[in-house]
């Protein structure tokens, strides 16, 4: 493995921790520099959102049941092909209701293909893969 690809490798693992950090900290600005413009997601309920506007009106409308979030990440594979990424991460995700207080967990794995653009790995299509949840 070369230099460039562990560079790669380590930009893109950032691409998905900024991700889900600026989820729990509620950082809109910084979660959109995540996404590409035209970018696909599926998986998230039965709509595939496309367009990074379009996309993070809804994750931001839907941030307003939780009064907290917490996404834990796992190790990232990348199979890197010039300036397209794809990547399997594993996620679990705790969220506190804010009507109740109850708990909502969620495993899942993100199947997310990234682009370089402008010399930066942004998002391009998201897919969220449910492996269960729990409510408490």
């Amino acid at each position: 493995m070369d230099l460039k690809n562990i560079s790669d490798r380590i930009a893109l693992q950032d691409v998905m921790l900024h991700y889900a950090a600026a989820v729990d900290e509620r950082d809109l600005e910084r979660y959109r520099a995540c996404f590409s413009n035209d970018v696909e997601v599926v998986g998230f309920g039965t709509q595939t959102y496309r367009g990074k506007d379009e996309w993070v009106n809804y994750v931001w409308g839907a941030l307003k049941k939780y009064r907290a979030t917490q996404h834990m990440l796992g190790p990232m594979f990348a199979d890197i092909e010039g300036n397209e990424a794809h990547t399997r991460s594993d996620v679990q995700a705790f969220h506190v209701l804010a009507e109740d207080d109850s708990r909502f967990t969620l495993w899942a794995t993100y199947e997310t293909t990234m682009r370089r653009i402008d010399n930066r790995w942004m998002i391009s299509r998201h897919e969220l893969v449910v492996c269960d949840t729990r409510t408490d």
